[in-house]
């Protein structure tokens, strides 16, 4: 088995998640700690209390998703999981990847992250963005019909998730725009998503620019481990390289069907979604049905991820 790793981005949380191996593996609350020390925040309390509209705030989101997959890896490493010949992650799920991969330090990408969450946050100022999910056209008409509804405002592809699955961000109006006309073109759903912040398009510029501030203030080592980026489907050594591409994720598309193309091609066989929700193993194997997938999130799916390197030694 060769085997590849990915990490889930903003919307595979919820109230609850870890909840089972949090129980039997201590690694999940020390992790969660030591996130709880550089932030002064209890992320831990965020993810079995809630309130969901605190957990699913895109400042906090990014934290608590970035503790999530750390922890799943944690335990994967001291249970003497398989080791991945590639790694990914699905928008700031690259951060994940990054710290699991060894080029960033944990308690770096935790601040990053939180500063990443606030920026993207207050890039739109007054105005309104949006985000909406495009099913069942393919990616060149959806690209056309976000230019054709843009009307001087700003609406673009933001993640080519599978094919036939695009979504779109940008100001509030023109989303809604686009929206229409893709209903109009034949769209088999076109659907507005509960995310007020436009990622991944050109209105992430000016928090991109500020953000390369921080970026550039934290150690980033090579990768132990290859980890694909967004923003160009490439693995970098470099440090600048590495920070030239995170920076750049926060304003053009995340490229996730190319991503998994790529991983196949390198002759991968299983990949292992590390945390909870299963929205990219869902994804993935839309990309590539001969691709074996699994969610690393509960105890059932870590025995099961365990016995199949176990089937393959």
């Amino acid at each position: 088995m060769k085997l590849a790793c990915v990490f889930p981005g903003q919307g595979s949380q919820s109230i609850g998640m870890l909840s089972e191996l949090a129980t039997s593996h201590s690694v999940v609350g020390e992790t969660f700690q030591q996130a709880a020390e550089i932030l002064g925040i209890d992320l831990w309390s965020m993810v079995v209390n809630g309130p969901e509209a605190e957990l699913n705030s895109t400042i906090n989101t990014q934290p608590v998703m970035l503790a999530t997959s750390v922890a799943v890896w944690r335990i994967w490493q001291q249970r003497g999981g398989c080791q991945p010949e590639v790694m990914a992650g699905h928008s700031f799920g690259e951060y994940s990847a990054l710290v699991c991969a060894g080029s960033l330090k944990f308690t770096d990408a935790i601040k990053l992250v939180r500063e990443r969450g606030r920026l993207m946050q207050s890039a739109m100022g007054e105005a309104e963005g949006a985000m909406a999910a495009i099913l069942g056209l393919d990616d060149a008409t959806v690209i056309e019909l976000c230019a054709q509804a843009a009307s001087g405002q700003v609406v673009q592809a933001a993640n080519f998730n599978s094919p036939g699955q695009v979504v779109i961000a940008g100001d509030a109006d023109a989303v809604d725009r686009a929206v229409a006309a893709a209903s109009d073109a034949g769209a088999k759903r076109a659907i507005k998503l509960a995310v007020s912040v436009p990622a991944h398009t050109s209105l992430m510029q000016a928090a991109a620019d500020e953000f390369v501030l921080h970026l550039n203030a934290v150690q980033i080592a090579p990768t132990l481990i290859p980890v694909l980026h967004n923003v160009d489907v490439k693995s970098y050594n470099d440090p600048a390289m590495i920070r030239d591409a995170l920076s750049r994720q926060l304003y053009n598309p995340v490229r996730w069907v190319e991503t998994i193309q790529n991983i196949a091609a390198a002759g991968v066989t299983t990949v292992l979604e590390m945390g909870p929700g299963k929205v990219l193993t869902g994804l993935n194997k839309r990309i590539d049905k001969s691709l074996k997938g699994l969610c690393v999130q509960d105890a059932a799916s870590l025995e099961q991820g365990f016995h199949q390197c176990e089937e393959t030694a």
